[in-house]
């Protein structure tokens, strides 16, 4: 008896293994908190100018001179550093990056109650996206190498979009 219970088969929402795309999303979500919003996008709240400033204790020195190096050599705005854009990286710091852990583990253990949250994440990050696009593509601080940042920003409007697809089924982690 015990040796069934052991072994039985697990719902739907707890195997993440048989979801493929549920897997994408969480590496996305992982990639996002763990590299892009508290150590890429970190970097551009605590060192207000990157001509003059002074390593901070985080993010490690090889972050800053990254971020600095992918500015300086594909992306203008970053550097720049316009409030317009820092509104962008606070609400990564303070509203996405806590979105970020609470949606791995929720698309992790299969669980529905991440569907409104995702569904209200997924168009304000194409908002974020598509004014940064706008500024990359047209604006004051536009890019030398379009193709190279709008590649590199790909992922912040497929995943979105795939998310809202994801979640379109009221209990989208429940088994067909």
């Amino acid at each position: 008896m015990r040796s069934k219970l052991i072994f039985a088969r697990e719902p739907l929402g707890q195997t993440l293994r048989r979801r493929p795309l549920d897997i994408a999303i969480v590496a996305f979500f992982a990639v996002n908190l763990f590299f892009i919003t508290y150590l890429v996008d970190l970097e551009q709240l605590v060192i207000a100018d990157p001509h003059h400033f002074a390593y901070p204790i985080w993010p490690p020195r090889f972050a800053v001179d990254a971020v600095h190096w992918w500015g300086d050599t594909f992306d203008p705005v970053l550097i720049a550093r316009p409030a317009w854009w820092k509104v962008t990286i606070w609400l990564d710091a303070l509203l996405f990056g806590p979105f970020y852990a609470f949606a791995i583990y929720a698309f992790t253990r299969g669980r529905n109650w991440i569907r409104v949250p995702a569904l209200l994440w997924a168009p304000t990050i194409l908002t974020c996206v598509a004014v940064i696009l706008g500024e990359e593509a047209f604006g004051e601080h536009r890019t030398p190498q379009l193709a190279i940042v709008l590649l590199a920003n790909g992922p912040w409007v497929l995943f979105p979009l795939l998310v809202v697809l994801r979640m379109l089924r009221e209990r989208p982690f429940a088994s067909a």
